[in-house]
């Protein structure tokens, strides 16, 4: 017979709601909890003896959106709860470390011949993040940006703004409208939200592109409202012809994707350039791009292949069609950048070739 008043629920730092997670479940128990386990969507992850009242476990959560629950149990068998939802599940294999990058000559031949096949000017850029190895291709070759630097602008909001926006706030709305359904008059708003203008706003991205890194992009102004052996090499092969204004690179983009992703881990440059985006902020822009919704182009190769998922941000204009993101699978993940652009205008043949090129790097990662 269970004797004493309930035992008070635990206390969850990690993870969070609306944040990614690879695995790790860490707070606080009630004192006299002698027992912890964890559920993701009902299903018993790990159970284990607790001694004190910290726990820090490592789990493998199904991939997608989740609810956590966290039992704990006394001596004498009371029992608490706290359940966690809107969580991201990710593999722990895609955990974020620093890798040396290099060029892996068998990939890049594969890449080229069926990037050079496109009838328009492409260029790409992919890397595993969890072995390095990678290739490119006319990766910084400057393109339209379009979309892409949506992801860009959300960064420099995270960082500027105290904590996560809650949900249904003014900004965490436009941040959440801006990356989901790439709305241009939500990224408009949120650069005057920065700085008191589109063009102020804009400063503000490229400041926080340039403290790591990426020179080859440009944001500039708002958006029009309608109604690695060696290095991975990042030359210029053909650069498209498309005037002035906003513009990025694949490997610029691929770039931006990689320090978020270690950022959501506590490394990386951002750490040191922006303090102001913490881990948590990373892991909840990782979690919006979870939720894109837009037509399949890196994405395709999820569709077609169990136990993988895409966090990925596209861009396109008539003459210009991207997309970027990240490919998570059990063994780890891969960043990757496809830029196409046709002065004749574009088509879904650009998103075919950006869900081939995440399929032919997901089966040479895989082995």
């Amino acid at each position: 017979m269970v004797e004493g008043p309930p035992l008070p629920p635990p206390a969850i730092e990690q993870p969070a709601p609306h944040q990614v997670s690879y695995g790790a479940v860490t707070g606080r128990a009630a004192r006299g909890t002698r027992f912890v386990a964890v559920l993701a969507n009902g299903r018993v992850l790990v159970s284990k003896p607790l001694r004190g009242r910290r726990f820090s476990l490592s789990v493998t959560l199904p991939l997608g959106e989740l609810s956590l629950r966290v039992l704990t149990v006394s001596g004498n068998g009371r029992r608490s709860s706290r359940t966690v939802r809107e969580v991201y599940g990710l593999p722990a294999a895609a955990r974020p470390r620093v890798v040396r990058s290099r060029q892996d000559a068998v990939l890049a031949r594969r890449l080229r011949t069926l990037v050079k096949s496109y009838n328009g000017t492409a260029g790409f850029y992919v890397q595993s993040l969890t072995g390095g190895g990678g290739a490119g291709w006319n990766a910084k070759a400057h393109f339209p940006a379009a979309s892409t630097l949506k992801l860009a602008i959300a960064a420099a909001v995270l960082a500027r703004h105290s904590g996560i926006p809650p949900p249904g706030s003014y900004v965490g709305s436009l941040l959440r409208e801006m990356i989901t359904v790439s709305d241009d008059a939500a990224a408009n708003a949120l650069e005057v939200w920065l700085a008191g203008s589109t063009y102020a706003g804009s400063q503000r991205v490229n400041a926080l592109m340039r403290s790591i890194g990426l020179i080859d992009s440009l944001m500039y102004g708002g958006y029009e409202v309608r109604s690695l052996s060696g290095p991975i090499p990042v030359e210029v092969d053909e650069q498209p012809d498309f005037g002035v204004g906003k513009y990025t690179t694949a490997r610029d983009m691929a770039s931006l994707w990689r320090v978020l992703w270690l950022a959501s881990g506590a490394r990386g440059p951002l750490r040191d350039a922006q303090p102001g985006l913490t881990p948590a902020d990373a892991r909840h822009l990782l979690w919006l791009a979870a939720h894109v919704r837009d037509q399949p182009k890196l994405d395709r190769v999820a569709g077609e292949r169990r136990g993988v998922d895409v966090l990925h941000k596209a861009g396109w204009i008539s003459q210009a069609r991207h997309d970027t993101g990240l490919v998570f699978w059990r063994g780890g993940v891969f960043v990757a950048g496809v830029m196409t652009f046709r002065s004749s205008g574009v088509g879904l043949s650009s998103d075919v070739l950006a869900g081939r090129v995440a399929a032919r790097s997901l089966e040479h990662f895989r082995r």
